[in-house]
């Protein structure tokens, strides 16, 4: 679920794209590539809450970009890591993606294991979220087109704050005011836990069930998009994704799903940067119609 092995791999593919390239290439440097200056605006640093893993970034369209103003969505995209690694400067290519498009594009960090197990990140993402609605109309985004988003661990955290309203309720907002949430080869139903990280984010053996999104499922979940890798060794998709999606139906909620033979788990993700969208799939057309953008 760790960002840097794709990093590596990656950056050997697009080094071997030109012979030129390959004294400069480093995975830093692959995501300095991917990673336009001049598609956005940019706000970094931005506090949501008090302690120190409480910050944000804020990606905004620039104005050749820009649907109607007012009517922009806003994301809340959390990356993932295993809830023990990971920070958002390495997922501004989601930001970069996104705001090109025309939406707003907020990227939190949030707390992590081992100095903080859940429910504590979960927590954060919904204090995060609740920073998004308070300050949509200040950023040009419609406050009625708020989604959260997020990648592995990130598309838990996600999840959670969609389907279980304890979390959004606990600072003041409720999941009725999501429009929609996205999850990237999440992790939605994982008990008993086998990956030690896991493990320590979640206190095993003492997981409570209501830990899992999937028992949170209910005809008031926000509208869906999700989407997976078939061959997926660290996320099962069928156990996941698949399963979600069939509990989300059964109760009503519009779901929609994309499945990908020729991605890994973190490439599904990787495939949203503009230079490696040959990666294997078209990951970022369904988001930006899902989000209602041309």
């Amino acid at each position: 679920m760790t960002f840097a092995p794709l990093l590596r791999r990656a950056a050997l593919a697009f080094c071997a794209a030109g012979t030129t390239l390959l004294a400069a290439c480093s995975p830093a440097m692959l995501l300095d590539r991917a990673v336009s200056r001049n598609t956005y605006d940019f706000d970094g640093g931005e506090a949501y809450g008090p302690a120190p893993r409480q910050k944000l970034d804020v990606f905004r369209p620039l104005p050749a970009a820009l649907p109607v103003v007012g009517r922009r969505p806003l994301v809340v995209f959390f990356f993932g890591g295993a809830w023990t690694t990971g920070d958002r400067a390495t997922f501004w290519f989601v930001g970069e993606a996104l705001a090109s498009r025309g939406a707003v594009v907020v990227l939190p960090d949030y707390g992590l294991s081992p100095d903080f197990r859940y429910p504590v990140f979960v927590q954060d993402s919904a204090l995060a979220v609740k920073w998004a609605l308070d300050n949509a109309v200040r950023l040009g985004a419609d406050p009625k087109q708020v989604y959260v988003m997020g990648h592995s661990a990130g598309g838990y955290n996600a999840a959670m704050v969609a389907l279980d309203d304890r979390w959004l309720g606990a600072v003041g907002a409720s999941p009725k005011q999501l429009a929609g949430w996205i999850g990237l080869a999440g992790p939605y139903d994982f008990l008993p836990i086998e990956n030690p990280d896991a493990r320590v984010a979640f206190d095993w053996p003492n997981t409570l069930p209501e830990s899992q999104p999937l028992n949170h499922v209910t005809a008031a979940a926000p509208r869906t998009l999700l989407m997976a890798v078939n061959k997926d060794t660290l996320v099962n998709p069928v156990r996941n994704t698949r399963q979600m999606a069939e509990r989300l139906r059964a109760v009503g909620v519009d779901v929609q799903v994309r499945e990908f033979d020729n991605l890994g788990h973190v490439t599904l993700i990787a495939a949203v940067a503009k230079p490696l969208r040959w990666l294997g799939g078209p990951v970022l057309p369904p988001i930006v119609k899902f989000l209602g953008l041309p």
